[in-house]
């Protein structure tokens, strides 16, 4: 592998960290976009059944609200009604939506710089490219013909030009299809904390009307 990144010469250095770095960044979203630690099944179900004649204690809102980001959402809607037993649907709606928008915004940390290196990485693969053309027209004899070039500049000229293309495709491919399965992955997160939020704002408003 070394023996490859010394014949793409120095342009490659970039597109290795880019590889490095998008993969760091794969595994760390595959770590954090989990559905334990994002959206339970069960929670918004237990949610509503610890809350189905009153506001749960504190400490119970503060362990949902650790639990997960649908937990986080599901407090602060707890956490309204608590403040002030006499707020109106809207104020619960707004104090949910935004901590919603501060979990939405959590769960699409890192996809840009994802995004990016998926459309750069093609980019430096072709700055390479260019680099290694160079390279071979500068191994070429000063009358143009190939009888007084360098053959050992052409060919590393050749490696550097081929090298640095495949790497970039190679970083650049992977990055976008982790990007596209992490943007749909989110999105149906989203949506189902819109849903879950929605469903849960009637209940604690019908709950604040009978208090």
């Amino acid at each position: 592998m070394f023996s490859i990144i010394q014949a793409a010469g120095w342009p490659i250095w970039p597109l290795v960290a880019c590889s490095i770095l998008a993969l760091a960044l794969i595994i760390e979203r595959f770590l954090s976009l989990k559905t334990a630690k994002i959206a339970p099944p069960r929670l918004l179900d237990e949610a509503l059944a610890v809350s189905r004649n009153s506001v749960p204690s504190p400490d119970v809102v503060a362990q949902l609200e650790q639990n997960s980001a649908l937990g986080e959402v599901l407090a602060s809607g707890f956490r309204a009604l608590n403040s002030d037993p006499r707020c109106t649907e809207a104020d619960l709606r707004a104090s949910m939506e935004s901590t919603g928008r501060k979990v939405a915004h959590r769960l699409e940390r890192y996809l840009t710089a994802l995004a990016t290196i998926a459309s750069a990485a093609p980019l430096l693969g072709l700055l390479g490219t260019v680099i290694g053309m160079i390279e071979i027209f500068g191994s070429q004899s000063p009358t143009g013909g190939t009888t007084g070039g360098n053959p050992a500049q052409l060919a590393h000229g050749i490696s550097v030009a081929l090298y640095n293309t495949a790497f970039g495709l190679i970083v650049a491919i992977p990055a976008l299809i982790f990007w596209r399965y992490f943007r749909a992955r989110v999105d149906e997160y989203l949506l189902t904390l819109e849903l879950a939020s929605e469903r849960f704002a009637r209940h604690l408003n019908h709950l604040r009307i009978r208090a």
